[in-house]
Parts: C-alpha cells; sequence; structure tokens
C-alpha cells in the first residue's frame, strides 16, 4: 500500500503540524508497512504494526492519496494549522483479509523496520537502542532449517554451547546461557529442555542483550522467541516428505483457511512425524508433531488467537565419545551408553492472545498461557573417572624392554558403568497484559508500553538412586571386564532416592516509554519491578522398612526476592535510515545460597552498556547494524573462604555457624562485537551475513585466576548465507524460472570446555594442587549447498551439509561430548494443496 499527500507549498507554509491515522482492512484488521508521505518531497514514514502513522507535513491544505495494489486511489482533503496536531478518521481498505492475504509484503521490510513480537511495543526496531534480529519464514525454507540449531547460524552472536546428552541444544549468547527462562514460544516462556519443532516456525526472532524490563528472569544474552504460523481466511496448505541420511523419514502437513464460509473464523492445522537413525552407532529417535491454532473475529477491532501444540520426542541418550584426563577420544561413532537407555518427552502448550484496538492510538494485549512437560530419562550415568591405565617407567632409557612413564596400561580406557533414572513433571502457567498507545505532551510524541504478568512453576522430580551395572573399555568394547558384586540388573530395580517439589511464583510490573524528542533523537526510558517466590520441598527416601512401607524425610526451603530492573537509552537518526544509539539497562540473577547470617543470599544484579549503528542502505535493498556491548555482574556469589585466599590468615568474614556461606563479591565480565548484514532479494539475489567477538572472562574470584575466561562461549563466529532465484533472471525460460540455489558458511572459532583450574580450594582459601583442566574444543567451519525447484504446485529441494565433513565436538563439562554431524544430505518433495 502507498498512502501520499499532495499539496503546493508556498513560502508562508513551512510551518508544520502533525497528522496521525490509522489504516484497517474491510475487517477492522491494522495493515502495516503503509507508506505515508508528502508528494514531491521526501517527507514520509510508514505505519506500524498496529497501523498507525504519525506524520509532520507542513501547515496548509492538502490532499490525502490512499492506493494499494489493484485498488483504486482514495483521496481525502485536509487542512492543518502550524504546531496542530490532526488525528484523521480510520482509513479503511475497500478489500476483503483474504484478498489481501494473498499479497506478500513480507519483503518490502528490512529487519530495521518490521516490529517484532519479543519487543511488546509497535515500533520499528530502528527507533530501539537494541539489537533485534528476526528470521523469515522464506529464510528457514530456503535452508532447510530442520533444527534451532540450523536456523541460529543466521544471527550473530547466539550459539550452541552443548547438547548435553544428544536430547536438546543448549543455546547462549554474549557469554551468559539461554535457559528455559529465556526461550519463548508466541511471547511464552518455552521449556527448551527438548528440541523444539522447526518445521512450525513462521519466523524466529532475537532480542540481543538486556530484556529483564520485558520479562524479569532472564540470563543477561538476550531472549529468543520461536513465533509459530499463524491461521488465515483463504484455504491453502502443502504436504511434503523429507528423506536424508541416517534412515532419516519425516512427513509434514500444513492446512489452513476459513472455518465453513466464515469471514469471522479462521484455522491452522500442521504436524510431522519423524524417526531416525544416526551416525552415531545405536542411536535412535522418533517424535510426532501437532500444532492447531485458530483466529476468531470477535469484533471489527478485537481478535482471539488460541494455539496449542503436542510434541512427544522419544530418543537414545547419548553422552557422547567420552574424555579421559581431559582428552577427547577423538571418534565419531562410538557409543557408550547401556542397552535399552531411553530419553521420553511429551509437551504439550495452549496459548490464548486477545488483541483489542481500543482506538486509533491505543491497543490492548492479554496473553494466558499453560505447558505441561513430562520426561523420563533412562541411562547410564555420564562417562566420568575413566581410567587412565598410565604407570611408572619401566627398565633404563636405551635398553631392551624399556617402557617411558604414562604409557598406557592394559586399565586404559576401563570405565564403570552406572545406571540412573529419574522422572520429571512440570506444569507451567502464564497471565499477561499489556497496554501500548502513542500520544503527546507539548512537542514530545510518546509511545508508551504499560504491562504486568505473572507466572508460576510448579515441579515434581523423581530421582532414583544410580547403582553399578557393569563395567566397559570405551576404547573396546569387544574386551571382556568382570561385572561388579551386588550389581543391579534393569532400570526398574532402581530405588527411589530424592522427590522435589518446586512451586517458583513471579509477578512482575514494568513502564517503558518511548520519546520522540525530534524527528531525529528519541529516548527510551522504563523500569520493571519483578516479585520471585522459590520454595522448594526435598524428600529424601530410606530403604522398605521392615513392613515394606518406603519412609521420607523432608527438607523445606523458602527464598523470596524482589529487584527494580532500569532501562535507559538514547536513539540519534541523522537521516530516516540510519540510527545511532547507546544504552543501560540492570537485570537480576536469583542465587540459591545463603550469607553469613544464614538467610537467603540476594540476587546479583548485572548492568549492561551497548552501542551501536543501524543503518538501512541503497534504499533499504542492505541493512548493516554494528553493536558493541558490555556486561557486568560485579557481586556474583561466591563462597566465604575461611582463610584469605593463599593464606593461613583468618578471613573475619568467615562464620563458623555456616560453614558453606556466600557473598557477592566476585565479578564476571562479557565484552564484544556483533555485525548483521541482511538484503532484500535484489535481481534474484540474497543474501545475510554476520560476524561476533565476544570475551567473558573472571575478572574478580576467589577461587579461579583472574582474566580466565568462561566455558562455552566461542571467541569467534560468522556467518553467510546467499541464494539465487534464476526465475527473476530467466522468467522467459520454462525451466530455469523454478529454480533456485544457495550455500551457506558457518564458522566457530576458540571455545572452551573441561573445567576452569581453581587456584584455591573454594571452602577453606588455601592452596592446592587442582585436578581440573580446560578443553579445547577445535574450531571448525561448515559449508551448506542447497537447490530447489518449483513447477506449478510441486516442489523439490536438495541439500548436502558439512560439505568438508569437518570434525568438533559440543561438551558439557568432560562428560558429555558430542560430535558434529559428518557429511549428509536431505531431499524434500512438497506438494502445494
Amino acid at each position: 500500500m502507498v498512502l501520499m499527500l499532495t499539496s503546493a507549498f508556498g513560502p508562508g507554509e513551512l510551518q508544520k503540524g502533525t497528522v496521525t491515522g490509522q489504516v484497517v482492512t474491510a475487517e477492522g484488521q491494522p495493515v502495516e508497512q503503509v507508506g505515508v508521505m508528502v508528494k514531491g518531497s521526501t517527507i514520509g514514514t510508514n505505519t506500524d504494526a498496529a497501523g498507525h502513522f504519525t506524520l509532520q507535513v507542513p501547515a496548509g491544505k492538502s490532499t490525502l492519496v490512499i492506493s494499494y495494489l489493484g485498488v483504486a486511489p482514495q483521496e481525502f482533503a485536509v487542512e492543518i494549522q502550524s504546531r496542530q496536531t490532526l488525528m484523521l478518521p480510520t482509513v479503511t481498505l475497500p478489500q476483503s483479509a483474504q484478498q489481501l492475504a494473498e499479497v506478500k509484503v513480507t519483503a518490502t521490510r528490512t529487519i530495521n523496520q518490521k516490529p517484532t513480537l519479543i519487543g511488546k511495543m509497535p515500533v520499528r526496531p530502528l527507533d530501539l537502542p537494541q539489537s533485534v534480529v528476526s528470521i523469515s519464514q522464506e529464510t528457514l525454507e530456503q535452508q532447510q532449517v530442520l533444527h534451532l540449531s540450523d536456523a541460529i547460524t543466521n544471527v550473530s552472536g547466539i550459539y550452541v554451547t552443548s547438547t548435553t546428552g544428544g536430547t536438546q541444544e543448549e543455546l547462549g549468547s554474549r557469554g551468559f546461557a539461554y535457559g528455559s527462562n529465556n526461550t519463548f514460544k508466541n511471547g511464552v516462556r518455552f521449556n527448551n529442555s527438548i528440541m523444539p519443532e522447526a518445521s512450525s516456525l513462521e519466523s524466529l526472532e532475537v532480542l540481543k542483550g538486556s530484556a529483564a524490563i520485558l520479562y524479569g528472569n532472564v540470563a543477561a544474552g538476550g531472549v529468543l522467541n520461536l513465533v509459530t504460523k499463524k491461521p488465515r481466511f483463504e484455504q491453502g496448505g502443502s504436504v511434503a516428505l523429507r528423506t536424508g541420511s541416517f534412515g532419516f523419514i519425516k512427513p509434514m502437513f500444513d492446512v489452513y483457511g476459513a472455518v465453513g464460509q466464515s469471514e469471522k473464523v479462521a484455522y491452522r492445522l500442521n504436524g510431522t512425524y519423524e524417526c531416525s537413525d544416526s551416525y552415531r552407532d545405536q542411536v535412535q529417535s522418533n517424535r510426532v508433531y501437532v500444532n492447531p491454532s485458530l483466529l476468531f473475529k470477535l469484533t471489527d477491532k478485537t481478535n482471539l488467537v488460541l494455539e496449542g501444540d503436542y510434541l512427544r520426542d522419544n530418543r537414545t541418550p547419548d553422552f557422547g565419545v567420552g574424555a579421559i584426563d581431559y582428552q577427547i577420544l577423538e571418534a565419531r561413532s562410538r557409543f557408550l551408553n547401556a542397552p535399552g537407555a531411553q530419553n521420553a518427552t511429551q509437551q504439550t502448550s495452549a496459548t490464548a492472545t486477545l488483541t483489542s484496538h481500543l482506538n486509533d492510538a491505543w491497543q490492548i494485549r492479554a496473553v494466558a498461557g499453560f505447558q505441561r512437560y513430562e520426561n523420563e530419562l533412562r541411562s547410564a550415568s555420564r562417562p566420568t573417572s575413566i581410567n587412565n591405565g598410565t604407570m611408572p617407567a619401566v627398565g633404563k632409557v636405551g635398553t631392551p624392554g624399556y617402557v617411558p612413564a604414562h604409557a598406557k596400561s592394559s586399565l586404559y580406557g576401563d570405565w564403570g558403568r552406572n545406571l540412573q533414572r529419574t522422572k520429571t513433571a512440570e506444569n507451567y502457567y502464564l497471565a499477561q497484559l499489556d497496554l501500548t498507545g502513542s500520544f503527546r505532551t507539548g512537542f514530545l510524541n510518546h509511545t508508551l508500553l504499560l504491562g504486568a504478568d505473572a507466572d508460576q512453576y510448579q515441579t515434581n522430580t523423581l530421582a532414583y538412586v544410580a547403582q553399578a551395572y557393569d563395567s566397559i573399555n570405551v576404547l573396546d568394547r569387544s574386551k571382556v571386564l568382570g561385572q561388579p558384586a551386588g550389581r543391579v540388573s534393569s532400570y526398574e530395580a532402581l530405588l527411589r532416592n530424592t522427590r522435589t517439589l518446586g512451586n517458583t511464583r513471579r509477578a512482575g510490573f514494568y513502564v517503558q516509554d518511548l520519546l520522540s524528542i525530534s524527528e531525529k533523537i528519541k529516548l527510551l526510558a522504563g523500569v520493571r519491578w519483578s516479585y520471585q517466590e522459590t520454595p522448594s520441598d526435598v524428600y529424601t527416601y530410606a530403604a522398605p522398612n521392615a513392613s515394606g512401607v518406603i519412609v521420607a524425610t523432608v527438607k523445606e526451603n523458602r527464598r523470596y526476592d524482589n529487584a527494580f530492573s532500569p532501562r535507559l537509552g538514547l536513539v540519534y537518526q541523522p537521516i530516516k535510515t540510519t540510527a545511532l544509539f547507546a544504552s543501560y539497562s540492570n537485570s537480576f540473577s536469583p542465587n540459591t545460597g545463603i550469607d553469613a547470617t544464614g538467610a537467603n543470599l540476594a540476587p546479583s544484579l548485572i548492568d549492561q552498556f551497548e552501542v551501536g549503528v543501524k543503518n538501512d542502505l541503497f534504499k533499504g535493498a542492505l541493512s548493516a547494524n554494528v553493536t558493541a556491548y558490555r556486561i557486568v555482574n560485579s557481586n556474583q556469589a561466591q563462597t566465604i573462604q575461611q582463610f584469605i585466599s593463599g593464606t593461613d590468615t583468618p578471613n573475619p568474614a568467615w562464620n563458623r555457624n555456616y560453614p558453606t556461606a556466600q557473598e557477592l563479591a566476585g565479578e564476571v565480565t562479557s565484552k564484544g562485537v556483533e555485525v548483521d548484514i541482511v538484503s532484500k532479494p535484489y535481481q534474484g539475489w540474497s543474501f545475510i551475513a554476520g560476524y561476533s567477538f565476544n570475551h567473558t572472562a573472571y575478572t574478580k574470584s576467589n577461587i579461579y585466576e583472574n582474566g580466565s575466561r568462561l566455558r562455552y562461549n566461542p571467541a569467534h563466529t560468522a556467518n553467510l548465507s546467499l541464494f539465487y532465484n534464476f526465475g527473476n533472471t530467466f522468467s522467459d525460460n520454462t525451466f530455469l524460472k523454478g529454480l533456485t540455489a544457495g550455500v551457506t558458511g558457518y564458522y566457530v572459532g576458540d571455545k572452551l570446555a573441561g573445567r576452569n583450574t581453581r587456584l584455591v580450594d573454594a571452602s577453606t582459601g588455601k592452596s592446592f594442587n587442582d585436578a581440573f583442566k580446560l578443553i579445547a574444543i577445535p574450531d571448525y567451519v561448515l559449508f551448506d549447498a542447497s537447490v530447489g525447484y518449483s513447477y506449478e504446485r510441486l516442489s523439490l529441494r536438495v541439500k548436502l551439509a558439512n560439505i568438508l565433513d569437518e570434525l568438533s565436538y559440543n561438551l558439557h563439562d568432560d562428560n558429555s561430548v558430542n560430535p558434529i554431524a559428518p557429511r549428509n544430505f536431505s531431499a524434500t518433495l512438497s506438494y502445494k494443496l
């Protein structure tokens, strides 16, 4: 859509007024990215996600002209005086939602122009003092994304930290882990202990840096939001079959349309079944996923969206190839788990989102969510304490029979396996209310967010006593070893150990205002107050007594925390397509220990500083953003030592009544630079590129060496994705116009795992010879190539991944050493309904 204002200007008409308004469809739905400009000038703007626009125009009489693809222009006469604000009546397009949905407009918006759900405000990322990146469905389909780890390669500075047990992908950014608190689906927290289903995604949103003001207890690196496919009123859909290496098979379906002939109710249903073997010996997986959703148009200005999904995921837990004395046992296929090992998970969620436009300037959004997560793990314990089998030198150098020291003995690689079992059930509830609106006070234009949220985690975790099962040699599985006395024969024979009941409750209130001081200067200011309760009851089971009753004792723990999280940012836009920004924000991280008085330890407060520049270049054909940041946790929890570190001098802060007490005296600092470059399609070409540098280290510690890096965070990452659509150039060629091809590259640099070497004992402060060591993870470059061809309703995509057959690992400590996938292929055949 193009929205134009025509006027003839004279010398006396240089004073300006402000025109505001909203553009909606015939059904009352807001229309985003409507151009608003004064004909014959460079004065212009775009409507936001709510269809609103604000434009300063010269005083006098003008004619408002509205047009859209295939729609006859509409004209409105307006007259405005100097410094006056004129609110236009709602502009309605003479088209239905079904017709509008057939026109794709996503390519017209840059990553700096498209508002995101994760930001909670209907403003462009260009106006925010923070790095925001959104990955579109088109990109996800081009790259044939299967896992979340495939998608995040398009965003600088977000990476896989580990894949513990091979059952999940743990992510991180800017030196901090993305736990379940930092992962969202449609704005609701999502338990990421299971691999999410990528085929249901409409887009992927990343809000880098601090998000504490919007979401409360989140880690400092940023938040990730998975946006699933939404209902449509036009009938359509697709069916597809994906197959690939290692016996991979994945049928998929996606259907949508109006319910009956209704113009008020639409639906969408997508789902998939997946089964596969693996490049890892004896590893298998299968999963079922269904994602239904409904859209109700309750009134012209009020919509209700109901979304749900169900995921059942069963796979072999796999802690990798093992390590001896912090040395990786290089291999790709070696499997060390016990027979019958399985990780079985079911996750069900439901979300209701009510959106109502109170008037042209104000909108209210209410969200209610529920999630049920169930998991049972049956597995051998992680491969630790594997015998290194070293022995002293035998004989003299140069004489027959000499064996040097540290040679591998016959015990080298022997490992006693224990069986373990856990059951976890979790209920999660969320309620959230946001009010957003725009208004003017004097010369200031405001975009205001007022919100409140409350959520609750109810967890029930049952852990069984790990018991000896057998002994193996991790390097030679054919080697026969003696079995331990009293070994357990099966998972069912394990006895219950502990049951932990948690009931975390959180609540928050927040306000945030984006003030437009002038056309070039914007100020973002806000604050959140958060409250959190963390009760936990641990039941410890004793052996069955004479009457056969299992007795349990209980230990209760109660925590109550609250904190303020402020945010302040400044944006300067010297021209409409460039923004320079600087921001400060603060977040909090609850601690689990006690202080020297026995009271619950206060939360750690984390300061974040960020500066950067955002550019839309070449008339929006290319977006190039650069961000630099510094994140400081200056009051990290660390153990109060009995003696001054490294000496025999008593520490006056130590209390013998609370020998495990902690203090907020440590410091961790993360600093780095990120670059994101994204193009719009141009003559068939499109590309995404990025680079990140990060250094996260202990800068004040009573245990670790100052300056030593934290584990799992790569110092460098780089990404490049280049695609070409032959149809743009060879549109007259019947064969070539359906052909696309592309390559992607992803580099992961210097990264550490293992365990940081300790200088002193954590509890006493005395120096000691630490056995802990760090493991340097090999850097690697992944190159993928893909080709796609479409003919009428039929399409075929083929992908070759890890073309160079690179070998590296994802590590957790030294006990889950998981190799990355070797060279592999996949092919997807799909048919549009």
